[in-house]
């Protein structure tokens, strides 16, 4: 059913306008397949509704988004049979059980009887509910929940699977699960294109990344790409003997050729390290002079200074503006 692309989802300005409010204002993305693509940002920065769109689930004011090559606009029966959409709230009944909830979807999906049992029995022991098959839906946890919003979105095993926000509210355990399920998704063939607001849930997962603030993207690439965009590494050193402390920073500073800086306690130097190479000179230099180090580490920049320099807040910043207005139905059921 797919179409002989290496891209599983392009996006060319996409707008969705919500009266006053610019919600999406001209995102441009390029998902290849097989990978795990990040779209990170705070709430209310566009993420969802630039989801919604690719799923077919709002009709763009702007632009045009193409799924394995099919028009979202044009082509949306086409588009909704080749992906999974799992949203920030389970679409499940709570007052049916498991295995109720998944033979549900399996049959509206076109399933038999014995198929529909068959794959929802399948799906609840990957996902770890094979014991709560039987348990009503109101006496589950958040991340069983999640979990099995999860699985009802990959019944019909699509190629390309939208996960918004799929970890929010679980505990770390939970989470780390979650993450292992995407892992596997990937492995076993498919795409997966998830937004988060958690900083080390892209690090963790993404082959690359979109950083969406404000409705556009201001930034996109690997993790390590990011990173790099908002300095260099930096070295770490505590010196074994606080009288070594001087002499330790001098030869930082002629070694590497940058100005090292003092912790406050005076106990930790820091360097900027543009040539890891240099760090092995600095070493024997410190050893031919007798200086002992008790502690080295090397400290990449993280994702939150990346979106703090780029954005001027960090990711956990809310926005004023909701991404869908209040009253905004979905135009179309998937």
């Amino acid at each position: 059913m797919t179409n002989n692309t290496d891209w599983a989802v392009e996006a060319d300005a996409l707008v969705k306008v919500f009266g006053q409010n610019r919600a999406v204002d001209g995102v441009d993305l390029r998902v290849a397949t097989g990978t795990v693509y990040g779209v990170l940002g705070p709430n209310g920065a566009g993420k969802t509704t630039t989801i919604n769109m690719l799923a077919t689930l709002l009709r763009p004011d702007g632009g045009t988004g193409r799924i394995f090559g099919h028009d979202v606009v044009r082509e949306p029966q086409v588009v909704r049979q080749l992906i999974g959409v799992t949203g920030q709230f389970a679409s499940v009944d709570e007052t049916l059980s498991a295995t109720e909830n998944l033979v549900i979807f399996s049959r509206l999906l076109g399933l038999g009887r014995q198929a529909a049992r068959a794959k929802s029995a399948e799906l609840l022991e990957r996902f770890g509910l094979t014991e709560a098959a039987r348990r009503p839906l109101k006496n589950f946890s958040g991340g069983m929940r999640r979990r099995l919003d999860l699985a009802a979105s990959l019944i019909a095993q699509p190629p390309l699977i939208f996960l918004d926000e799929p970890t929010t509210g679980l505990d770390p355990r939970t989470r780390g699960q979650m993450w292992d399920t995407i892992r596997e998704l990937v492995a076993s063939g498919s795409t997966v294109v998830l937004t988060t607001q958690y900083l080390d849930e892209a690090d963790q997962l993404a082959d690359r990344i979109a950083v969406i603030d404000r409705g556009r993207v201001v930034a996109e690439g690997t993790s390590d790409e990011l990173k790099a965009s908002v300095g260099t590494s930096s070295l770490q050193l505590r010196v074994a003997d606080a009288a070594d402390t001087q002499d330790a920073v001098v030869a930082v500073e002629r070694v590497l050729g940058v100005r090292a800086t003092l912790s406050p306690e005076a106990s930790r130097i820091t360097a900027p390290m543009a040539d890891a190479d240099r760090v092995t000179d600095l070493l024997m230099t410190l050893r031919e002079a007798g200086i002992r180090l008790s502690e080295m580490s090397v400290q990449k920049p993280t994702l939150d200074e990346v979106f703090l320099t780029i954005t001027g807040h960090d990711a956990a910043d809310q926005s004023d503006a909701p991404e869908t207005a209040p009253d905004q139905k979905e135009e179309v059921s998937a």
